[in-house]
């Protein structure tokens, strides 16, 4: 493998070298570093519980990863605050010029932080080294449709397709595919180090990274040299703290120590901050769901257990989806911060459907215990079956020692199940599910972009992100063949018929969707103008006082 490049680099910002809580103090004091509205109420603190694995794009497809490669890095394509509607936001122009070609066109005089041009060579690189890379944990699979990336001119990139009349594309060019990076600063075929990243100043967004302490403290300042659909950065200076603990993020944020709390409170936090005067509590529409995979290997009576069978494995994940309580997970353990969810596409975008509602259960939502054990039966599976079920406690919230605490009662007092439940930490757990090491797994998803394509394609193609060996054709042709039906009624009927074809087969189980939730201080604003259907929380939308 070759190593980056780093000709074009420059020193860190005088910040880089601040401690810990030097930035911390900043953070929180009220006066303002200079001129103009942008810096008037001072820098901003935000907390999270959130998880970095990698600041390079080709490496990561997670939520804490994405939310700091969101502020830093330049897209062709973004939404605007407030909208779920992709436009262009570093290019000027970009537009289908035959069905299979998608011609963009760069802003001119585009620089990266460090001084490099920012040109079409940049962004052909970027898109060859998802493909090239291919990285498990990347988001290389939502790229399936790009045949090739040419360069025409300095300003000028053509991507081909593969399939004519694509209606996803320029939604993916705002994804995790689609971050734009420093061809002088990145490695063509291989995960660039944060260090290097961080380093080589090769940011080009709204902010810039002045220091980088991994999951620990981030500072970001506003980067003067962003052309893009956001515009400037309404506060110039954002420190991010990540914390262990979100009883520890409550505290912080409900006493002033942080500015704004974002990911993840447990909803009786959340339930308990809403009747308190210090801080504004934020909602935001809900696209985020939780389910859990099942590895078609390793799952009992999966492909390469010694007693492998399909019908048993599959009648061991109808029986799992026919006791599991939604109801009670969403009441119990969220407060209703989340709803029950009974297909792969969540209630609100055009396509979704209660598929699993009617096939497993009692045919309403509820379990059905009776129906279970007959599938169990009729499939020649002896009970109690035994799951070896794993979750993580860092990444999605607080709530899932509790939610999965409840799944496992719930399948235990079935009588059918017996169950192993353990947890490990994120940065482990991203690399564990994607070697086999998990029969049965927690995963939640924050989507990409608001359409139900993002439920299905990263999810259900043969080659897909979560690499649970499910592989369908008839599924695998109708998920390419909905991206590029123009007729919106003809494709979403073609949604509805692959929500039916994936609940026959289970390869994973649908539980909950949640709300964007955010608690900010009193003097804190923007935060509503940010949590909209792009899902992305953008910190130059905030300002203090």
């Amino acid at each position: 493998m070759t190593s980056a490049h780093t000709h074009g680099k420059r020193t860190l910002a005088a910040a880089a070298g601040l401690s810990i809580a030097a930035l911390v103090l900043a953070g929180c004091s009220a006066g303002g570093t200079s001129d103009g509205d942008a810096a008037a109420g001072g820098p901003i603190v935000i907390g999270t519980t959130d998880k970095i694995t990698t600041l390079d794009p080709a490496g990561s497809y997670d939520n804490g990863s994405f939310s700091v490669q969101t502020q830093v890095f330049p897209f062709l394509m973004n939404s605007a605050y407030g909208s779920a509607d992709v436009a262009p936001d570093i290019a000027s122009k970009a537009e289908f010029t035959s069905p299979t070609e998608y011609t963009v066109t760069l802003k001119p005089d585009l620089k990266w932080a460090n001084g490099n041009d920012l040109t079409a060579s940049d962004v052909k690189f970027s898109f060859d080294r998802q493909l090239a890379i291919k990285a498990d944990n990347g988001p290389s699979s939502l790229l399936y449709n790009l045949e090739s990336t040419k360069v025409v001119d300095d300003l000028t990139v053509v991507f081909t397709l593969k399939q004519a009349d694509d209606q996803i594309f320029p939604q993916i060019l705002s994804s995790p595919a689609g971050p734009i990076v420093d061809e002088d600063v990145f490695s063509a075929d291989a995960i660039t180090p944060d260090k290097d990243i961080v380093d080589g100043k090769a940011f080009a967004g709204q902010y810039e990274l002045a220091s980088y302490d991994f999951n620990n403290l981030l500072s970001y300042e506003a980067y003067e040299g962003y052309q893009g659909l956001l515009g400037p950065a309404k506060t110039d200076v954002v420190n991010v703290k990540y914390y262990a603990d979100a009883s520890n993020l409550k505290l912080d944020v409900q006493e002033g120590g942080i500015d704004v709390a974002w990911r993840s409170l447990s909803a009786t936090d959340i339930d308990d901050l809403r009747g308190n005067d210090k801080v504004q509590v934020v909602d935001g529409p809900g696209g985020e769901i939780r389910y859990i995979v099942f590895n078609f290997d390793t799952q009992p009576f999966g492909a390469t257990t010694a007693d492998a069978d399909p019908a048993k494995a599959l009648a061991v994940r109808a029986a799992t989806a026919d006791v599991v309580n939604r109801a009670e997970l969403a009441d119990q353990v969220y407060k209703g911060t989340y709803t029950p969810l009974y297909s792969y596409v969540p209630d609100g975008l055009t396509g979704a459907t209660e598929s699993l509602k009617g096939l497993y259960g009692d045919g309403e939502g509820g379990p059905d215990v009776d129906k279970a054990r007959a599938t169990l039966d009729a499939a020649g599976v002896s009970t109690p079956v035994a799951l070896n079920l794993q979750y993580n406690t860092d990444h999605y919230g607080p709530g899932s020692s509790d939610e999965y605490a409840l799944i496992k009662d719930q399948l235990e007092s079935s009588g059918l199940f017996t169950v192993d439940l353990q947890s490990t930490e994120y940065v482990q757990y991203v690399k564990d599910r994607t070697a086999d090491v998990y029969p049965l797994y927690q995963l939640g998803w924050f989507p990409d972009y608001s359409d139900a394509d993002n439920y299905l394609t990263p999810f259900f193609l043969t080659e897909n992100f979560i690499k649970n060996h499910y592989s369908d054709t008839e599924v695998n042709d109708l998920i390419l063949q909905q991206a590029v039906t123009p007729d919106k009624a003809e494709r979403t009927a073609l949604i509805e018929q692959i929500q039916d074809k994936v609940a026959d087969q289970l390869p994973t189980l649908p539980l909950l969707q949640g709300a964007q939730v955010a608690i900010t201080g009193t003097n804190i604003s923007g935060a509503e103008d940010t949590l909209d259907a792009s899902f992305k929380f953008r910190y130059g939308a905030l300002s203090k006082g």
